[in-house]
């Protein structure tokens, strides 16, 4: 089911300042910045080895960013697994009985499908599985 880990989801405050941040850490610029309206985010990528490590700042009060920073701090907030059949994939999940957020893929950074299966299905660890 799983082809690679697609990247590590972390949660910012300061986008701007998390950037320069890695800049200055790893010598690396992001592969690109986005905005995701769908999921209230900005979000830059950085691009390391076959992965990507992407950081998340909440662009309102509503983003899943926010509520996370607000209750844990920033941090990492999701590891993403990317997969083959991405529909497919989910509904082999539900059949199993694991408790999904998304039922059906929706749009994230970088133009790609995207589903999160909840956390208490998969060990405290919210799961983004992408095609």
């Amino acid at each position: 089911m799983l082809k690679k880990i697609d990247h590590i989801g972390i949660a910012v405050e300061d986008l701007s300042k998390a950037i320069e941040n890695y800049e200055t850490l790893f010598q690396i610029k992001p592969s690109f910045i986005e905005r995701v309206e769908e999921q209230r985010v900005e979000t830059a990528a950085f691009k390391i080895g076959e992965s990507n490590v992407e950081l998340l700042q909440a662009t309102d009060n509503y983003s899943p960013i926010a509520k996370f920073i607000d209750k844990r701090g920033s941090g990492i907030h999701h590891i993403a697994y990317r997969v083959q059949n991405l529909e497919e994939t989910l509904k082999e999940l539900k059949e199993k009985g694991i408790r999904l957020i998304d039922e059906k893929p929706r749009q994230g950074a970088g133009g790609k499908k995207i589903a999160f299966i909840h956390p208490k299905s998969a060990g405290g660890v919210l799961i983004e599985l992408c095609e």
